[in-house]
């Protein structure tokens, strides 16, 4: 197996992990991203990084990205600034609230958390 096939093979789909809702203020995107079992807690933060995020979601061209941890909830706040083409009022593109985003953020492969004590 080559190193390329190596390493997707042990990624795992976001979205397998975790689940989402997005919600707009203006121009800027929140999605709030909250793992399934709290013992992915941690990894999820280690994995969603506002580098990371700020990478997949690099065509929309936000001017920053922040990741609030909300570790009571088990999950994160995700702010992308100036995504969403001048949002509801100025934007004539069919999702002006974003609310389809989380789906694309859902659709990111990262590597495995390691297993769980409930896993194994």
């Amino acid at each position: 197996m080559s190193c390329a096939a190596n390493a997707l093979s042990s990624s795992v789909l976001l979205a397998d992990y975790a689940h989402a809702r997005a919600g707009d203020k203006g121009n800027h995107l929140n999605i709030a991203v909250f793992v399934f079992e709290p013992g992915h807690y941690d990894w999820l933060v280690a994995m969603l990084t506002p580098e990371r995020v700020a990478d997949h979601f690099h065509a929309r061209r936000s001017s920053a990205v922040h990741c609030h941890a909300l570790p009571m909830l088990g999950g994160l706040n995700i702010v992308l600034e100036n995504v969403l083409e001048g949002g509801v009022n100025q934007s004539a593109g069919l999702d002006r609230h974003g609310k389809t985003l989380s789906y694309h953020l859902l659709g990111l492969y990262l590597p495995a958390p390691a297993a769980t004590s409930h896993q194994q």
